[in-house]
């Protein structure tokens, strides 16, 4: 997949960012390796192109990208976090049997939540975004491989 790095730059911009190679090898990694990828895959991907920068490095630019709103961290069945660079709101399904994480997009489940909450207050907090994460077991067997 082919990631364009204006736009990457664009994007660390839009967030007050200065704009670091090591920041755009970290930003290109996740939408190129696209499936919410952990931060060891994100590493290998960068140490393929980018052998100098140092895994430290891309620790703190995770953290970073995540805390200014660049990507978003999903954490899974197995305690392992990973990171989505779709900001566009959506919820995840999550595979058990090949640990594949596919983003799920319902516009009728959005509103039931926000409907259900509005009626279901949780009291002492104003909730300000519902996203769901789904395990699902594929009923077709190739798909566990």
């Amino acid at each position: 997949m082919h990631v364009d790095i204006k736009h990457i730059q664009e994007l660390i911009k839009e967030k007050d960012l200065k704009v670091t190679p090591q920041r755009i090898g970290v930003l290109e990694a996740v939408y190129t390796l696209h499936n919410h990828p952990t931060a060891e895959q994100i590493i290998d991907f960068i140490h393929n192109k980018y052998p100098s920068i140092a895994i430290g490095t891309v620790y703190k630019t995770l953290d970073t990208f995540v805390k200014y709103g660049v990507i978003n961290k999903v954490l899974t069945e197995g305690e392992v976090t990973r990171y989505d660079g779709v900001l566009k709101h959506h919820h995840h399904l999550y595979n058990e049997g090949n640990n594949e994480i596919k983003d799920y997009v319902n516009e009728e489940l959005d509103e039931m939540l926000k409907t259900f909450f509005e009626k279901n207050a949780i009291e002492d907090y104003q909730i300000s975004s519902i996203t769901l994460h789904i395990s699902v077991k594929s009923l077709n067997n190739n798909s566990n491989k």
